[in-house]
Order: structure tokens, then C-alpha cells, then sequence
């Protein structure tokens, strides 16, 4: 099969009609750009904030005309929104539909313009200012168990009586919605979302806006527009603690919010290790205390016979903890029954509290909470970024 082409679907788009100007969305500049992967294809809609909801049904019909194009196996729509520069010359006014320009860009999953607010000083204000410890749950490379460390700290913070948020910030992969057992849409108010509640947590992720199988084919813009729509334009009001298990956006959550610090996942193994320390290294770079470290998948013990097993190693995350000079939080087992409760959506922190598993969860819970109510830790409000 001939993979579609950007001109060929953009062509497409040309039945779709503007609602304001009652002409094609292609002719009126609309359609921002078409990226083309395979038969996965994605169209960028320019919008702004008021036309945002009369925008949606169009996003909604340019991702069927997509669809339906041959060579096309998947297709996804997304509006953009673009924040105009702080100083704008007359003569660069007016520029497009609602005066877009080039800056950058805010990303709406659900018809809702998400707005970028300064500060005096012409950086952007930092989300989540409700929140008053946030703890990014990160590592330097996939597949160590952070989600599901984020997850069951999450819902051991909040059995231990603290209000809790959760915000699943893997764009690519979100695991959340499986993981807590739900899969319905977030409700809308006004211009906000308003968070799922699963296991006493207000939990937020992309998974809630996609189908669990579509593709995410965005940009680096694109992730950080999204990501910054889930912190910005959710309805979280106050909360005690938001642990957010980070996925690819690390430096993104670095700059937008005030963290608190940062738990860094690891397993035991070396080759682990090097990517948590390079994990560790990049949070003191952007000034952001790191917590501590955790082992996952620290040790395996059968269920029928319960012998231990060290399939990784052990204790590689405690020496490494110990040479970074940082604290060793804890190490979490490889359990089956941890695994059988995060694809059922039952958090094993949860639905087996006295079980070793969720004891471990509990403990590393309450030495975070310890950490991020003292004194001792401040809040970083991110680097600044200067591109000369």
C-alpha cells in the first residue's frame, strides 16, 4: 500500500468548512501542518482560545476525512493554539485567523484553549500553585517500574490521610488509566477538566483523552504543550502532595512547576544505574533537590515455595545512593501479585494493604512525606532557558 501524502490529504481537508468564514480551512490557513509517518498521519488545526469549542467539531471531522483516505491507517487531529509574542510590531498584527503567530504553542486534547500567563519579568507563571509538595517519579531510561512506583506511592500518601494528586506525565506511554482501572473521559466545567477519582487520588493522564491504541506521533511542542494542558487546565484545587511518574518529560515538569524534589527509580543491575545517575545528574542541573533513590524489582521471591531470588542483583540502587550522596529510600520486590493488581487497576497498595508489597509502598511513602514536610527542602522554580 502507497503511504498517503501530505498534499494528497491536505487536499482532503479542503471539504471541511471554517464555521466562521464559511470557507474551506485549508484556503483560510487552518491547517497548520500534516505530518505523515507510515499511514500514521497528523493534522495541526490553528485556533485560539475563544474559537476553541466551535473549533472541535471541525477537529472531529478532519480526523474522519483523514481516516477515510486510502493508505491511511490511523489519523489523529489536534488544535493549537499560539501565544502571541510579549512586544508585537503593529505591522505583525492580525497576522491569521485571532492574530496567530509564531511562538509557542498550547496544545488542546478536549476543544478547551489551555492560557500561557507571564510573570513581570516575561517569564511564564509556574503551574500547580496549589500544590504544595511536588515530587517527579523518574529515572533516566524506561522500563524500571516508575509508573507503577508512582502509582502505588500515590495511593500510600493518600491512605496515610494526605490529599493526593496524581498526573500521569508519560505522553507516549500512558499507563495510568490500566492501572487504576479507568477509562472514561474527564468531565469539562467551564474551561477546566475535572480529575478522575480512583483509590482516593484525582488522577489525570492522556490515556483519558485517547483510545488506549492510538499512536502518539506529537513533537517535542506538541508533549509539552500537552503535558502543560493537564497541569494548567485541570481542576486540581488544593492538594497536599502530586507525585507525577514523569515518563519523557522530565525537563518539561523541571520547568513549569515548583518541584519539590525528585525520586529517582532504578533497578539494581549496572546498566540501570548509569541511566540513574545520569537521571540524578540532570535534576541537579536544573536545580531541583533529588530525594533520594529506589530499588525496584529489588529481589524475586516465588510465590509457592517463597525462595529469594536476586535476578538483577541487589543493592546496586543503595551503593549508588551512597556514592551520588543521596538518600536510599527503600527497595521494592518483584512480585507477581504487584503485577496482577496494576493490569486488573486494583494498585496492590490498595487492594492488599497488609501484603509485604504494599508495606514496602507505605514505608517509601511515609520517608518522602518526612522529607518534603520539613524544612530541609524548598521548592525549585526550574531553570531559565537562554538560546543565544
Amino acid at each position: 500500500m502507497v503511504d498517503p501524502s501530505a498534499d494528497a490529504l491536505r487536499a482532503a481537508l479542503r471539504t471541511i468548512k471554517d464555521p466562521a468564514s464559511g470557507r474551506d480551512i485549508v484556503t483560510v490557513g487552518l491547517v497548520e501542518g500534516i505530518e505523515v509517518r507510515g499511514g500514521l498521519v497528523q493534522a495541526t488545526l490553528l485556533t485560539d482560545r475563544a474559537h476553541a469549542a466551535a473549533m472541535e467539531p471541525v477537529r472531529r471531522e478532519a480526523e474522519a476525512v483523514l481516516k477515510r483516505q486510502p493508505g491511511v491507517t490511523n489519523a489523529t487531529a489536534i488544535l493549537t493554539a499560539h501565544k502571541p509574542p510579549a512586544a508585537m510590531a503593529p505591522a505583525a498584527a492580525g497576522h491569521g485567523r485571532g492574530g496567530h503567530n509564531h511562538g509557542a504553542p498550547s496544545h488542546v486534547a478536549s476543544g478547551h484553549g489551555a492560557p500561557v500567563h507571564g510573570t513581570p519579568g516575561g517569564k511564564p507563571a509556574l503551574l500547580l500553585p496549589e500544590v504544595k509538595a511536588i515530587v517527579a517519579v523518574a529515572s533516566g531510561k524506561g522500563g524500571v517500574g516508575k509508573s507503577t512506583v508512582a502509582v502505588n506511592l500515590a495511593v500510600s500518601l493518600a491512605r496515610q490521610g494526605h490529599k493526593v494528586g496524581l498526573l500521569d506525565a508519560d505522553i507516549y506511554g500512558p499507563s495510568l488509566p490500566r492501572m487504576i482501572g479507568l477509562n472514561r473521559k474527564p468531565e469539562v466545567r467551564g474551561e477546566k477538566m475535572i480529575p478522575l477519582e480512583a483509590w482516593g487520588l484525582a488522577c489525570m493522564s492522556i490515556g483519558f483523552l485517547v483510545d488506549e491504541e492510538t499512536p502518539m506521533i506529537w513533537r517535542g511542542p506538541m508533549v509539552m504543550g500537552a503535558l502543560e494542558q493537564m497541569m494548567g487546565q485541570v481542576e486540581w484545587g488544593a492538594l497536599d502532595i502530586m507525585p507525577p511518574g514523569t515518563g519523557d518529560a522530565q525537563l518539561t515538569m523541571a520547568q513549569r512547576v515548583a518541584l519539590t524534589g525528585a525520586v529517582i527509580v532504578s533497578t539494581p543491575q549496572d546498566i540501570a544505574l548509569i541511566d540513574a545517575r545520569r537521571g540524578v545528574r540532570m535534576f541537579e542541573k536544573t536545580k531541583v533537590p533529588v530525594l533520594g533513590l529506589v530499588e525496584n524489582m529489588s529481589f524475586y521471591c516465588c510465590p509457592n515455595c517463597g525462595h529469594r531470588a536476586d535476578i538483577f542483583g541487589h543493592g546496586g540502587a543503595k551503593t549508588e545512593a551512597a556514592r551520588l550522596g543521596t538518600e536510599f529510600l527503600g527497595e521494592i520486590p518483584l512480585l507477581l501479585d504487584i503485577r496482577v493488581a496494576s493490569d486488573a487497576g486494583t494498585p496492590i497498595a490498595a487492594s492488599a494493604p497488609d501484603s509485604d508489597a504494599a508495606k514496602a509502598y507505605g514505608a517509601l511513602a511515609a520517608r518522602v512525606w518526612a522529607k518534603v514536610s520539613g524544612a530541609t527542602v524548598g521548592r525549585s522554580s526550574g531553570p531559565r532557558i537562554v538560546i543565544e
